[in-house]
């Protein structure tokens, strides 16, 4: 079965510039769109009033869809759009969605002049359950928004694409996550930042100078491992360039300041199968509260 670029619908603006975004992307990755609208059922008692009646819940679930599927297609001819409508908890039924899907992509609220996200429960949710990358695009993004300005200093979708970030943990490094984020930037033609924060051992930090020289050797013991652990990667994709930063610090600061110039931030969420159940971890939370480009989430174990 052919997977696709899956987008939830609610008919909200950040859903419709999800929408967007997924065109774009099926249209790099070669692959067909779906549009996907989930319909809460309503409470019994709340279902009799006039305005959440069967009419009204009939009227949404087709109308969202068809009116976004018939935008689509006419700003992206030649895609293959297909929409469906779904009914039961949104998290839940996106998130299995996901199962059959290249791509999930959500929207996300903005914040404002603060920038960056905000992600919802509902999204939140669905991150922290769904087997494949799940992709948050706020309100308001635009194409021109992922490239480079041009030489006049005006936004344009002419222009190369803004490098990839992907943020990177060298004590566990994955296939998966550093996989996609080097497809991701050899689709767009552009480079690939990684990044790479990281922190003294505590037996280093408690109670002891800074000692210039040993936090060089251990810049240096942390920028020779990713190297290596990039090594591979940079042989399979010997046309897509690399820039690497190991810079000292709180990692999810790192990644946020860096996605302002970015067309596209890359981290990882752990998938735990155990008592504790499904988490996100904290460097992952903060880029999807903070980032002010689109964010992809890849589990991996």
């Amino acid at each position: 079965m052919t997977r696709t670029v899956t987008v939830g619908l609610d008919g909200s603006a950040e859903s419709r510039a999800a929408a967007e975004w997924a065109a774009r992307e099926a249209r790099l990755l070669g692959l067909p769109l779906k549009l996907v609208q989930v319909w809460e059922p309503v409470p019994a008692p709340m279902a009799q009033a006039p305005l959440l009646g069967a009419g009204t819940q009939q009227y949404w679930t087709e109308r969202i869809p068809r009116e976004t599927g018939e935008g689509v297609r006419l700003r992206h001819p030649g895609l293959d759009v297909t929409t469906e409508q779904l009914s039961g908890p949104p998290a839940d039924v996106l998130a299995r969605t996901a199962k059959d899907a290249e791509l999930l992509v959500l929207g996300s609220r903005g914040l404002g002049g603060i920038g960056g996200f905000m992600v919802g429960s509902v999204g939140l949710s669905v991150v922290a359950h769904a087997d494949r990358p799940v992709v948050f695009v706020r309100a308001g993004e635009q194409a021109a928004d992922e490239h480079a300005m041009d030489p006049a200093g005006i936004p344009s979708a002419a222009t190369p694409f803004r490098p990839v970030v992907l943020g990177l943990d060298i004590e566990s490094p994955d296939d998966e996550l550093i996989g996609f984020a080097f497809a991701a930037a050899a689709r767009r033609g552009t480079f690939l930042r990684v990044v790479h924060g990281w922190n003294p051992p505590a037996y280093y930090a408690y109670g002891l100078p800074v000692d210039l020289e040993v936090q060089d050797a251990l810049a240096l013991r942390e920028s020779t491992a990713l190297t290596e652990v990039l090594r591979p990667w940079t042989e399979k994709f010997p046309e897509t360039a690399v820039t690497e930063e190991c810079p000292y610090g709180t990692p999810g600061s790192h990644l946020v300041d860096a996605s302002r110039e970015a067309s596209l931030v890359v981290v990882g969420r752990r998938v735990r199968r155990g008592p504790l159940g499904a988490h996100i971890g904290s460097v992952t939370h903060a880029v999807l509260h903070h980032s002010t480009a689109p964010v992809a989430v890849v589990p991996h174990d």
